[in-house]
């Protein structure tokens, strides 16, 4: 399955005191690194957040206008850079991935499988979100049509901007498909308690 991937690094980290989630290491590399490694196999990457320092060759950055402006808002710029760089060469699908799911690699593997035909939940045709054992929907590890999801950016852009708006804002005009993944792999790090539970760490601790 071909896809495009957006890997969300661009929040204030108010509850972590504002170290970058992106840079917390867990199991010996960056939560950034970790994301771009569960993102493998995209055709074209784009890191949104601010300058996430060194990237494998090829991996695109931007970052959403004006910043701290909301994941919603983070996704369209990400998909303006994809469109920027890729035009009509854009792939089918879009990976949207936050940076600070440690085991992130586990959510990617079983929504892919289930786009193709043999996952655990069939796929929606804009696509499929992860779910936690528990039923808790995570929209920032999903895959989506990629001509869907823009547009939806579209609308909300004509219809009072993005700024702000929730990710399920943004998904709620697209039919989409729940798929539970593997216990803990959208477990995330919001606080310096989730961190400890999740053996993440500062670099050099």
């Amino acid at each position: 399955m071909e896809f495009d991937a957006l890997i969300l690094a661009g929040g204030r980290s108010s509850r972590l005191g504002g170290v970058p989630k992106s840079q917390l290491m867990y199991d010996g590399a960056t939560l950034l690194s970790r994301s771009l490694s569960a993102a493998a196999g995209a055709r074209a990457t784009v890191v949104v957040g601010p300058d996430p320092g060194e990237l494998p060759a090829g991996v695109l950055t931007c970052r959403e206008e004006p910043a701290f402006t909301g994941p919603a808002a983070a996704i369209a710029a990400g998909m303006a850079a994809l469109e920027r760089a890729r035009g009509p060469l854009r792939a089918a699908m879009t990976l949207i991935l936050a940076c600070d799911m440690p085991k992130a690699d586990q959510a990617v593997a079983a929504l892919r499988a289930a786009l193709a035909d043999h996952g655990p939940a069939p796929a929606g045709p804009d696509g499929v979100m992860s779910a936690s054992l528990d039923g808790r929907s995570q929209p920032l590890a999903g895959l989506y049509s990629t001509a869907a999801l823009q547009r939806s950016i579209d609308e909300m852009e004509t219809s009072g901007g993005l700024a702000g708006a929730s990710v399920f804002a943004l998904l709620a005009r697209l039919d989409v498909r729940t798929v539970t993944v593997p216990a803990g792999a959208t477990d995330d790090v919001d606080t310096w308690d989730d961190a400890t539970a999740l053996g993440v760490s500062r670099q050099g601790s």
